[in-house]
């Protein structure tokens, strides 16, 4: 194990972020450069090694951490390399864009601060790529056998380079311009720069892998002829049908979903555009939702100029502390300041959206809102407290509802869903149409992009065993109590 008494000498310490004021003048990611370095071995040290590590349950990937957390405090950085891909193929997305659910469930979090596992596996995975641990795996042998992967997600990723490793002949289809889904398209650059998914694209397509952009499956090539065209096809496709608000004024211009208004800022920075068409330079914006999505609109707005940036959310505020019902080691809505958050902008809670308000143009100018509260189980409007707020600009945040219907995959297919609009499967991932299969939040609905990985690995092993009978790859992670996981 690490240091026997590592937790009781070092306190948690994490990234160091860069200044506001320098921050908001580019695109970077918001953490110092190799801040991490010089503490995390230290850190690393704080693992307990514990008889039952819950970090295991808590992570749907089940990520060897206590054995990664060892070589890391030793800094055996190859072989902490070599057993954090055991489970996760790509470690350096997970420790930029997870929410570190594994912390939540570390048992040293049960009367301390937890190990900043999160910030470990970054850095292992960073000096990986640093010091060349990270390389292609062409398979020994082809199957002869083909599949086809519709979706460039996390989920449509791990399940691609875990069937080429197993010597099947894989192409990924991407709608987009550009491979990577909601990672290269949603996902802003100061969360993670994009050169990271570029190299990964490079060391798949040393692999194997094969990659169709701009192809969009049921309008462009119909799902019927892409099934004829492969021995197997894996939809990853997403959740991407937005939650809407139709309320009075939704019509007007300047209300625009997360989704149409942050891809265009990506699209600036891949050199696509000067300027985002969608920009909030010198507006008043309001983004409605308070998860992460909504927090990737505040700080897009910071960085394009906002007069000013208020996000809403319908629930009350979470507490500092777990709640009664959420006790450790399941993970806690706690109040969260993102590093969005840090940079301003003012979040208001208990409050609803009755309609908006615009000018003779026909573009919005106010939003107007109202508070409500919980009577029967209920949210209700409070009475008297009607107002309206400036929102030149409004990004709906608000979730998603399930996989687009409107392409026809899920028609063209013949696919049933489950009760939540979901693409149905079984228990190895695949649908009432032989030799389809779905991972990811096509199947799961929105979730973690860890949930997607290892969503993606297992739907591989599924497919792989139907390929050949019998599957090498890993066995997916089943932890037995899932009220563990998010």
């Amino acid at each position: 194990m690490a240091d026997p008494k590592g937790f009781l000498n070092h306190g948690r310490e994490v990234a160091k972020s860069r200044p506001v004021d320098v921050r908001l003048k580019d695109w970077n990611e918001v953490y110092v450069p190799g801040s991490l370095l010089p503490i995390i071995s230290k850190q690393a040290s704080r693992c307990m090694d514990c008889g039952i590590p819950f970090c295991h349950n808590g992570c749907p990937l089940g990520n060897l951490i206590p054995e990664w957390n060892d070589y890391a405090y030793r800094e055996d950085w190859s072989a902490a390399s070599e057993r954090l891909h055991a489970t996760n193929n790509f470690p350096e997305f997970t420790g930029r864009l997870c929410p570190a659910p594994c912390e939540s469930a570390c048992v040293l979090g049960i009367n301390q601060p937890a190990v900043t596992i999160k910030n470990v596996e970054v850095s292992i995975i960073d000096k990986a790529w640093d010091s060349g641990d990270v390389a292609p795996q062409a398979p020994e042998r082809l199957s002869g056998k083909t599949v086809a992967v519709i979706g460039s997600g996390p989920a449509g990723l791990a399940a691609a380079q875990q069937l080429t490793r197993a010597g099947h002949t894989v192409a990924v289809y991407e709608r987009a311009d550009r491979i990577g889904g909601l990672l290269r398209y949603g996902i802003p650059e100061f969360k993670m720069e994009k050169r990271h998914i570029n190299r990964r694209i490079e060391q798949m397509r040393a692999e194997g892998t094969r990659f169709r952009t701009g192809i969009e499956i049921g309008r462009d090539l119909k799902a019927t002829d892409l099934k004829k065209r492969y021995d197997a096809v894996v939809i990853a496709a997403g959740a991407t049908t937005a939650r809407d608000l139709p309320v009075p004024g939704r019509e007007l211009k300047g209300v625009y979903q997360a989704m149409e208004y942050l891809p265009l800022a990506n699209k600036v920075q891949e050199g696509d555009y000067v300027t985002s068409p969608i920009s909030a330079e010198g507006k008043h914006v309001v983004v409605i939702g308070g998860g992460d999505t909504g927090a990737d609109c505040v700080g897009t707005a910071h960085r394009q100029g906002a007069a000013s940036v208020t996000q809403l959310e319908i629930m009350p505020r979470p507490g500092e502390d777990r709640a009664p019902n959420q006790p450790w080691p399941t993970f806690p809505m706690l109040y969260k300041v993102t590093s969005a958050h840090e940079e301003g902008g003012e979040r208001v809670y208990s409050v609803s959206t009755t309609h908006f308000e615009g000018d003779e143009d026909g573009n919005v100018q106010w939003l107007h809102l109202t508070e409500v509260e919980f009577i029967d189980g209920k949210l209700t409007p409070k009475p008297g407290t009607e107002r309206k707020i400036p929102a030149q600009l409004v990004t709906l945040a608000m979730g998603f509802t399930g996989t687009d219907r409107e392409n026809g995959v899920v028609d063209q297919f013949g696919l049933d869903l489950d009760e939540r609009g979901n693409i149905a499967r079984d228990a190895d991932f695949q649908t009432n149409v032989p030799g389809v299969f779905v991972a990811g939040d096509a199947g799961r609905g929105q979730s973690l992009i860890v949930w997607a990985i290892a969503e993606g690995r297992s739907a591989a092993r599924g497919c792989d065993r139907f390929l050949t009978g019998a599957s090498e790859l890993p066995a997916p992670i089943r932890p037995t109590d899932r009220s563990l996981m998010v």
